[in-house]
């Protein structure tokens, strides 16, 4: 009988995850290794004094993807993880008072439309259409779909001509909705995925259909209890999870990988090694034994890379039955503000953030009579503005609790039960993001699907990419979407 074929998989955020239960739910025997003392990547969990804090991402938008890894073995995700529905999607607010209720519900949606702009209510149902389409192109038919050479790009030339996917999210927003809040309010979305809306291809767009299509969801004890779904999903179907597993090279023979190395001196042979790492890292890094490391990784130094996040996760001896669980608080500039956060070289006056107050959907996230919440600033990577975070950080944090006391958490300061703050430092260092980035290569059409490092490397024959990195980005559908990508290139060449 011929030996089961083996596989690792270098980080267990949500890419490494969904490709590890992709191959062992295909019988390859499956190693995932975390370097961090739990996994879930960018989806870490902060405890403290009874308060949970989910680190990463908390806006849950295609649950049908995460439902598809469970089916592959007859199992369901409602038998391990219980997702909530979320409603309104966002609360989006502006400094004069303005609120917007981006909800799922096209009466509502209108009404509110119609109060800031009636003539922009067909206008919106223009742009719903046109997003649909895109959604339909790029999401449906080529979001788990790998891009290895030109022609695959060429084939789908036509339908991004005809989709305008030149143009960007703004401007594509723009031709459709007059009011410039509405142009923020349907444009913020790229945002969420490390995409700058004056630059990020109009693709982008999809965004919006996707939440419209399933809505907006939260796993009840926090995106950590997704990730501790994920994992036990995993080793049900017989995978092994090893956490404090740092590793520090990808061996290789010829133009094969033969296993990798861990920090501690251990190795792991397998048929095949994928890396759910930062693309820069791992080619730089990783793979810098191998002459193909080297340059791949000098080449990805010299791409543009998305923006960094500050953000503070805070914990109040408090309700806040005001908030909305997601919150968008615009500031008072947002073309300018959206220019220094992608270019500046410095940390602007001003702000745009994002407010996650879960507890409004499950309570049990703190204790009995508190509150749990975290606020993140875009802010520029250490590229662009090398910034001394352990000096500005603190002074940062204290700039935003003060505004956010002022506008939206009346007392906020005095109710502060406990506060931690992650930097573009600490994104660097903890997952070691090139420059900081928080979402890796920046979204545009040029780092677009053949343009963005490939799942499959070109020259080692059994090296993979997962996550936001490769095709087709970044967000928790886009780095799942990954995952189906790369194992169907591992599948097919383990089985060959």
């Amino acid at each position: 009988m011929s030996q089961a074929k083996t596989a690792i998989v270098i980080g267990a955020g949500f890419g490494g995850l969904a490709l590890a239960i992709r191959l062992q739910s295909a019988g390859i025997q499956t190693t995932l290794l975390e370097k961090r003392d739990q996994p879930g990547g960018r989806a870490y969990v902060y405890r403290d004094q009874g308060f949970t804090f989910d680190a990463g991402p908390t806006v849950i938008t295609d649950p049908s993807a995460i439902e598809e890894l469970y089916a592959l073995s007859g199992r369901k995700l409602a038998d391990y993880v219980e997702m909530l529905p979320v409603t309104p999607f966002y609360r989006l607010c502006w400094e004069d008072g303005t609120q917007f209720d981006y909800a799922n519900d096209q009466a509502e949606l209108d009404r509110q439309i119609a109060a800031l702009n009636p003539a922009d209510v067909a206008g919106y149902q223009r742009f719903l259409a046109y997003s649909k389409a895109v959604f339909k192109e790029g999401y449906l038919k080529l979001g788990a779909v790998p891009f290895l050479s030109v022609g695959d790009m060429l084939k789908v030339g036509p339908q991004l001509a005809r989709l305008q996917a030149w143009r960007s999210v703004y401007s594509m927003v723009s031709s459709f909705v007059e009011h410039d809040k509405l142009r923020q309010a349907f444009s913020f979305h790229s945002l969420l995925v490390g995409g700058n809306p004056f630059a990020t291809s109009s693709i982008y767009t999809l965004i919006h259909a996707l939440e419209r299509e399933w809505g907006v969801w939260f796993p009840k004890g926090g995106t950590g209890a997704l990730v501790r779904g994920m994992v036990k999903l995993f080793e049900d179907l017989g995978g092994k999870l090893e956490l404090n597993a740092d590793v520090v090279a990808i061996d290789t023979e010829g133009n094969r990988a033969t296993g990798v190395r861990l920090q501690d001196g251990r190795h792991f042979n397998a048929d095949s090694v994928a890396s759910n790492g930062d693309v820069v890292h791992t080619y730089d890094k990783l793979l810098a034994g191998h002459s193909r490391g080297r340059q791949e990784g000098k080449r990805l130094k010299g791409k543009r890379f998305s923006n960094s996040l500050f953000v503070i996760h805070f914990g109040l001896k408090r309700p806040q039955p005001q908030l909305q669980h997601h919150t968008v608080c615009f500031g008072p500039r947002y073309r300018e503000l959206i220019e220094e956060i992608f270019k500046g070289q410095t940390l602007a006056e001003d702000f745009s953030l994002y407010l996650h107050a879960p507890c409004v959907t499950d309570p049990s996230l703190a204790p009995e009579g508190c509150s749990s919440h975290y606020v993140l600033s875009p802010v520029p990577h250490l590229g662009n503005a090398p910034i001394d975070w352990s000096v500005e950080g603190p002074r940062y944090r204290d700039r935003i609790l003060a505004y956010l006391e002022e506008h939206y958490m009346p007392g906020l300061r005095e109710d502060l039960v406990t506060c931690r703050i992650f930097t573009p430092d600490d994104f660097r260092d903890e997952l070691y993001a090139y420059q900081g980035s928080a979402f890796s290569l920046e979204p545009v059409l040029q780092q677009s699907a053949w343009f963005r490092p490939h799942n499959r490397d070109a020259q080692l024959s059994n090296v993979y990419l997962v996550g936001a990195g490769t095709h087709p980005g970044a967000g928790v559908p886009g780095v799942i979407g990954s995952a189906k990508a790369t194992a169907s290139l591992m599948l097919e060449d383990l089985t060959a």
